[in-house]
């Protein structure tokens, strides 16, 4: 049974909102509901999504529903691709799918050391691309693109030192003529 639109879907699951296109079926479900629903696509005898192909991170800054945490599930059965869309504001966790899919461990952990989204009994929330005593989240939207902190080598101490940013304009002088050019 290869599903033709998402209304079996939404007859069983507890959707906000859905869209289909083609070959893209798109589901947005409430933080609330996202780990039952993951369960239930995937042991339901009618959809079978036992694969987790991606879980991914997105940064709507000026949003009230700050964070999206999206993931994307596959059918192998039926040949079948689906998309479940969460949002969420900075305080609100969402239920992790290491108990539904083990593999949802890494990228759960991918999305929390990147944009700061905190897993509700995640097994093991913590960073994984950035250092441990690193603050921020890099990939969120309002993180400068300098970052904090400037790594460089000290000859004097023979060793690598980490300082705070010191971002000067001493060796530029602007132009006001023309906004778009730069004297040197």
């Amino acid at each position: 049974m290869k599903i033709k639109n998402i209304t079996t879907i939404e007859k069983i699951l507890p959707i906000i909102t859905s869209s289909s296109t083609l070959d893209e079926k798109i589901i947005v479900v409430s933080c609330n509901y996202s780990e039952s629903s993951l369960y239930l696509l995937k042991n339901h005898i009618g959809f079978q999504y036992n694969v987790l192909s991606c879980i991914s991170g997105v940064d709507y800054l000026k949003s009230d529903y700050r964070f999206g945490v999206i993931y994307d599930v596959l059918s192998l059965n039926f040949n079948n691709r689906l998309r479940i869309k969460v949002f969420l504001n900075e305080t609100t966790p969402v239920y992790t799918a290491v108990n539904v899919y083990i593999n949802a461990d890494w990228w759960e952990r991918e999305v929390w050391d990147m944009y700061g989204v905190y897993f509700t009994n995640h097994p093991d929330l913590r960073r994984i691309l950035t250092d441990y005593g690193f603050e921020g989240f890099p990939m969120r939207k309002d993180f400068p693109l300098s970052g904090y902190i400037e790594t460089k080598y000290d000859v004097a101490k023979k060793r690598i030192v980490l300082e705070p940013v010191q971002l000067s304009q001493e060796y530029r002088t602007f132009s006001f003529d023309s906004p778009w050019s730069l004297s040197i």
